[in-house]
């Protein structure tokens, strides 16, 4: 079952920088492209890795798993093997709804509470790529955030300035959302898949 989107409120002391439409050049996130690879001891017993641990898809119905305390056990969500200090650019090409995330390594992995879900708790921030709009999440408040629609995400992340920035990856570059916060502890990159879909840490255009 698919996670329903909560709230529409911002969260005290988190400062939501207003969603740009400007279109910006990728040549100055090159030098931060990071090589993220995605760790199957954390991925959900309904996701498949592939590509080597590059894609991840959502079957079906479950693959038999050894057990792993590091292993999501509800939500349909796998970490990055990395971990993001300073500054770091990556891109997500996707297949239909998912959340490209970041979160703490000390997530909480078991149970289906808030805890465990990206963006809805105070360890994870989240974009929900949806068909039909975008929305951004953390500690369970959920801002709706307007932008054009494509199947390649960029994620821009400077840990030490606290700054996360996500965008419209086509031919041009365009603003989702940036947020500007405190990071405590070092981050990994997070994908949440819906139903049928799939996605890819690919090399950025």
């Amino acid at each position: 079952m698919d996670p329903e989107v909560p709230g529409l409120l911002l969260k005290p002391g988190v400062q939501h920088l207003q969603s740009w439409s400007t279109k910006v050049h990728i040549a100055g996130f090159l030098r931060h492209s990071c090589d993220l690879t995605l760790d199957p001891n954390t991925a959900n017993s309904w996701l498949a890795l592939s590509k080597g641990d590059r894609k991840v898809r959502r079957m079906g119905e479950p693959q038999f798993l050894s057990s792993h305390p590091e292993r999501f056990t509800h939500w349909r969500q796998v970490l990055s093997r990395e971990s993001l200090t300073g500054c770091c650019y990556w891109e997500v090409a996707r297949k239909g709804r998912i959340y490209v995330a970041v979160t703490y390594n000390s997530i909480i992995r078991a149970g289906r509470s808030n805890k465990t879900l990206f963006g809805a708790n105070d360890k994870s921030w989240a974009l929900d790529c949806h068909s039909q709009h975008f929305k951004f999440g953390h500690n369970d408040i959920w801002k709706s955030i307007s932008g054009p629609r494509s199947s390649r995400i960029g994620v821009f992340l400077d840990h030490r300035a606290g700054i996360l920035s996500f965008y419209s990856v086509s031919d041009t570059m365009t603003l989702i959302h940036r947020v500007q916060t405190t990071f405590t502890e070092p981050l990994h990159a997070g994908l949440w898949i819906g139903f049928g879909c799939q996605a890819e840490l690919c090399e950025p255009k």
